[in-house]
């Protein structure tokens, strides 16, 4: 009977690995939430939009400046150091990814005190909320981590079904540079980064501008939509003074269209196809967390944490 049991335990305990802790605990959080939001309905209801003059244009210009000038440096560079060795134009690479990730989140920085209410305050970089976002951005991941493990298990069993059974999910360019390249520099620069710099940049781009002024847009446009006539609306606000409360409701429910767009255009800027649906859902996690906390720091956190595990899984697998 004791042996019995103590194989009972063993058996168990070959199941209850660190990854089936961690899942289990995420779902059983994203579980209360739902519960607790109506299936996520209720989620956003208190979201205020952020105050903006941004023109339709304005998230587009740090992304060409981002896009373009690491572009053009590596062509450049590439011209004129053709004799540099693997390792050293990864090296180089690196170097350009940083300074111009630097360049486009001075250049978002700059539009964002022109264009908010608030400034960078209403924009959501308030450092007096660091260590309170800092945490709940650790739960945030730990809830949607079990959800992104699920996608990506979805999209290989989808990818083998249609493209046949040696169909797999190629790894992130900046992941295979870290298992080809052992030298110190080139993974410090990766790290640097995929950790800080792509993390800040990416969330001041799409949550920051993106999202914001998909929401605005949307908010715009649905305002035009429902309220009355001008020549009526006196009278109309007379006789039914309820109905700027349902234009506000309606109105504030704009975050999750806004959030669903910005992460699908999150998703799609990846090259790679493979990793769209996880990215995705991801994103979403980005973008609720941005709108419900009012705070860029939290999905600035939240992302960063997500590539800094991925990072030192392929590191600890090379």
């Amino acid at each position: 009977m004791q042996k019995t049991i103590c194989e009972i335990f063993k058996q168990f305990g070959s199941f209850l690995t660190a990854d089936a802790v961690i899942c289990a605990g995420g779902l059983t959080v994203f579980g209360v939430w739902l519960i607790r939001t109506s299936l996520g309905r209720k989620a956003l209801a208190d979201s205020a939009p952020r105050g903006n003059n941004m023109p339709l244009y304005t998230p587009f210009i740090p992304l060409f400046i981002w896009l373009g000038s690491v572009s053009a440096a590596s062509l450049i560079t590439g011209e004129l150091l053709p004799e540099l060795g693997d390792w050293q134009s990864a090296l180089l690479d690196q170097i350009i990814l940083c300074i111009g990730g630097i360049a486009a989140i001075a250049v978002t920085i700059f539009l964002a005190k022109r264009t908010f209410a608030e400034e960078l305050k209403g924009f959501g970089l308030n450092l007096k909320t660091i260590h309170k976002d800092f945490f709940v951005a650790a739960l945030n991941l730990f809830s949607v981590w079990p959800l992104v493990l699920l996608t990506i298990i979805l999209t290989m069993h989808v990818g083998q079904l249609i493209w046949g059974p040696d169909y797999h999910l190629q790894q992130h360019d900046e992941l295979k540079l870290i298992k080809t390249y052992s030298q110190l520099p080139v993974r410090i620069l990766i790290i640097l980064t995929a950790a800080t710099i792509a993390p800040v940049f990416e969330e001041m781009l799409f949550r920051g501008l993106f999202q914001t002024i998909i929401r605005t847009f949307l908010i715009r446009r649905q305002r035009f939509r429902i309220e009355p006539d001008p020549i009526l609306q006196a009278e109309v606000e007379m006789e039914r003074p309820a109905q700027n409360e349902q234009v506000s409701a309606e109105t504030s429910n704009m975050a999750w269209p806004a959030i669903v767009i910005s992460s699908i255009l999150f998703a799609m800027v990846h090259s790679n196809f493979g990793h769209w649906p996880a990215l995705f859902v991801l994103a979403v996690c980005l973008g609720y967390s941005y709108e419900k906390s009012g705070s860029l720091l939290r999905p600035i956190f939240i992302h960063s944490f997500f590539n800094t595990a991925s990072i030192l899984a392929t590191i600890y697998s090379a």
